[in-house]
């Protein structure tokens, strides 16, 4: 017998003042049974440090046609593809294509990503930017994290201030450059 994806919730308190986003968030988060923590926590930052109207987790893993979080329009047409983990160059050519604007967060190590999409073809390659965090910060919040969860989370010039069920915990959001 298959297992069933496992559910989470998340209240969150988001204040992005980078962005002047603040927010109150009720989120229901699926992880399948193949999805590590550290890349569920990831997927659910991605979503908070992109936060703005359209917005919306994919049906992920069983959804190979589209990236972890997308953000339509009123239209529904896409506008930003966001990918999460380590999606390969041919994921994101294709990805830049159909968006305005492409975002990567990852939880694994930034460079050996960047070593393996170089000199591959990447659609806009120079638009799209790389997010990761402090070493050990996702690993160390990912020992917060249970099935109900209150997090606030605050950025304020670059830096990720997270309160993940009373464990406080703070990283940069580290930039690469695709090229």
């Amino acid at each position: 017998m298959a297992l069933g994806a496992l559910i989470h919730t998340f209240t969150v308190q988001l204040a992005d003042m980078d962005r002047g986003v603040y927010e109150d968030l009720m989120l229901r988060v699926a992880r399948h049974p193949s999805e590590t923590d550290a890349y569920m926590l990831t997927r659910v930052l991605a979503y908070l440090l992109e936060y703005e109207e359209g917005i919306a987790f994919s049906e992920g893993i069983s959804s190979t046609d589209e990236p972890a979080v997308v953000v339509r329009d009123l239209t529904g047409t896409l506008t930003a593809w966001i990918e999460v983990g380590a999606p390969d160059a041919a994921r994101l050519h294709h990805g830049s294509k159909l968006a305005a604007r492409v975002a990567i967060y990852t939880h694994r190590d930034p460079a050996k990503l960047l070593a393996a999409w170089e000199g591959k073809t990447i659609h806009r390659a120079e638009d799209i930017t790389l997010r990761s965090f402090d070493a050990g910060f996702i690993d160390a919040a990912v020992a917060a994290i249970e099935r109900r969860n209150e997090l606030t989370v605050t950025v304020t010039e670059g830096q990720l201030y997270l309160d993940v069920n009373g464990t406080n915990l703070s990283s940069s959001i580290l930039q690469h450059p695709l090229r």
